[in-house]
Order: structure tokens, then C-alpha cells, then sequence
């Protein structure tokens, strides 16, 4: 990408598009544009091509997804896939209208088979069932990734699908309804570290395993998979390391100071075993992650007392 081009982040606001940005800005790119949800719903074609004839972006960053943890995933799988599947059909197709030199989808691990071996490799995709409890947002995320393939296929356009694990940072939703579980956990060690609560509980077993990345380095990475990738098949990207849930508690209990205990109820859903990306397609485009996860949970919970406090 060209310093001047005209850029567009979709879901500007959200975690993933506000680090976009914030790495974009950091590298020198300038001529962003961005618009709100309330003056432009991506899940109306007839509106998002308005916005592209207008703008004639040069390069997309399709970042905008409804997005939630368990909880809400299970709750509202409907809303889940049909929201997902507008925003991609509709940003996807206006890009090819309107000529966009390049793309970049943003999907989700959770696309993988739930019983996929590990670490997981681009192509287990579509080799077994998806994990039940975000079943309808998997499936909107696959077909938007699908979709790039075939206007890649059928009209050569240079768009393209990243695959990021477990994210967090600056700017994360800390809501304990619909929130994803690092940020749920600084919450709740936060909140009964103020009241003096003997004991925090969380969901499921403790057990699983999981793989974060800061967000921060996500946008590095994709700003870098911009610049040197190109190709159908989606990219995985991660840190090619995991931890179990209560190893991760650990580590949050312990940045927070929260001196109580950790109770697991056992009655609520754990989701997938692991979810642990295989990175070498990355790596071999010359990127790696920088920020360690102690380091990233410090840098959050910083941000989160400035927000809140």
C-alpha cells in the first residue's frame, strides 16, 4: 500500500479496527476513511454501495462483525449469522464494483472443526462439524472467507481472508454478558477485588486451552499480510502458543491483586478443548508477534482502570 492511498476500515470503532487504525497512523498511512454504524449499516447493499461510489477506497479492511462470547453466541445464533453474512456479502461485492485494489476479510479460529487436530492448519477448514455454541457466527465467517475465494477465482480480485485466535486489548468489550472471556475474567478479579468477594467463579472446567493475541499485533500483522500476501487460501494468525483457563486466571488474578479464590462451575459450557493455530504460513511471510501475554493483560487492565476509574 502506496502512504497516500485511501483506506477504509471497516468496523472502525471495535477492537480490531480502532488497533487498524492505530497501526496504520503508526506506519505513516494518513488517508484513512471510516464511517459509523449510524450513518452507514453495512447490512444494506444499496447503502454500502452508495458509500463506495462516494469514497472509492483503495484498499479495505473488512474489520465490522457482529461479534460475542458464549453466551451470547449461544443465545442469538440467528442474529449471529445473519448480521455476519450481510456485512460480508454486502462490503465483499461493493469492493468489486467499485474496483478496490485490495481486500482483507477478517474471520475467526472459531471456523475450524471443533475436534480439529492440533495445531490447526488452514486447510482442516470444512474437514469436520463446527463447535455448537457459535455454530451461526462460524458459518457466516466461513462464507464471507468463501466469497473472497471466489471473487478472487471468477473476477481476479486481489482480496484476501485472515484468520486471527483468541483477541484483546485497547478498546475490548468488558460487558459479562456478551464479552469474551480474558476481558470478562479482568472484570470480574477487578470487581471482586473491590468488594472484597473470598472468591471469583468462572465458567466451565478451567481446563481448555487457548491461544491469545494482543490486538495491537494483529493489526501489525495484517497491515504486513497487505503488503506481502497474496493468495486464496486464508492465513492463520496467531502466536503459535496456548494456555489453559486457569492458567490464564492465574495471570489475571495476579495482575489485578485480587487475593480471593477461584471456583469453577462445572455446569456451564467450557466450548472447544483447544483452539491452537498452526502459524507457519505466517511466520514464513517474515512476521511474529512482539508482545508477550503478561505484558499485553498489564497494558489492558492500565487501560481498563483509565476508563473506568
Amino acid at each position: 500500500m502506496e502512504k497516500s492511498a485511501k483506506i477504509y476500515v471497516a468496523g472502525h470503532s471495535g477492537l480490531v479496527g480502532s488497533a487498524i487504525i492505530r497501526s496504520l497512523q503508526n506506519n505513516g498511512y494518513n488517508n484513512i476513511i471510516v464511517c459509523s454504524h449510524s450513518d452507514l449499516d453495512l447490512r444494506n447493499q444499496e447503502a454500502v454501495n452508495r458509500f463506495f461510489e462516494k469514497e472509492h477506497p483503495e484498499y479495505v479492511f473488512l474489520a465490522a462483525a457482529k461479534v460475542g462470547g458464549i453466551w451470547a453466541n449461544s443465545q442469538s445464533p440467528a442474529d449471529f449469522c445473519y448480521d455476519n453474512l450481510l456485512i460480508s456479502a454486502n462490503v465483499v461485492h461493493a469492493a468489486y464494483l467499485y474496483s478496490v485494489k485490495k481486500l482483507l476479510f477478517l474471520g475467526s479460529s472459531c471456523i475450524y472443526p471443533k475436534m480439529a487436530p492440533q495445531p490447526i492448519k488452514e486447510e482442516y477448514l470444512l474437514t469436520g462439524a463446527l463447535e455448537p455454541t457459535n455454530e451461526g457466527y462460524a458459518l457466516a465467517k466461513i462464507s464471507g472467507m468463501q466469497l473472497c475465494k471466489f471473487y478472487r477465482r471468477q473476477y481476479n480480485c486481489d482480496f484476501i481472508s485472515a484468520m486471527p485466535t483468541n483477541l484483546y486489548g485497547i478498546n475490548d468489550n468488558f460487558d459479562l454478558n456478551n464479552s469474551h472471556v480474558l476481558p470478562a475474567m479482568i472484570r470480574k478479579f477487578h470487581e471482586a477485588k473491590l468488594e472484597n468477594k473470598p472468591e471469583v467463579i468462572l465458567w466451565g472446567t478451567g481446563k481448555v486451552l487457548r491461544e491469545f493475541l494482543y490486538v495491537d499485533d494483529l493489526a501489525d500483522a495484517l497491515i504486513h499480510l497487505m503488503n506481502h500476501y497474496s493468495a486464496e487460501s486464508h492465513i492463520n494468525v496467531g502466536t503459535g502458543d496456548d494456555l489453559s483457563i486457569n492458567e490464564l486466571a492465574l495471570i489475571i488474578k495476579e495482575t489485578v491483586g485480587y487475593k480471593g479464590n477461584i471456583v469453577y462451575d462445572t455446569s456451564k459450557p467450557d466450548g472447544t478443548p483447544r483452539k491452537l493455530l498452526d502459524v507457519s504460513l505466517l511466520h514464513s511471510t517474515g512476521w511474529h508477534h512482539k508482545t508477550s501475554l503478561r505484558e499485553g493483560i498489564e497494558n489492558v487492565y492500565s487501560w481498563y482502570l483509565k476508563q473506568n476509574f
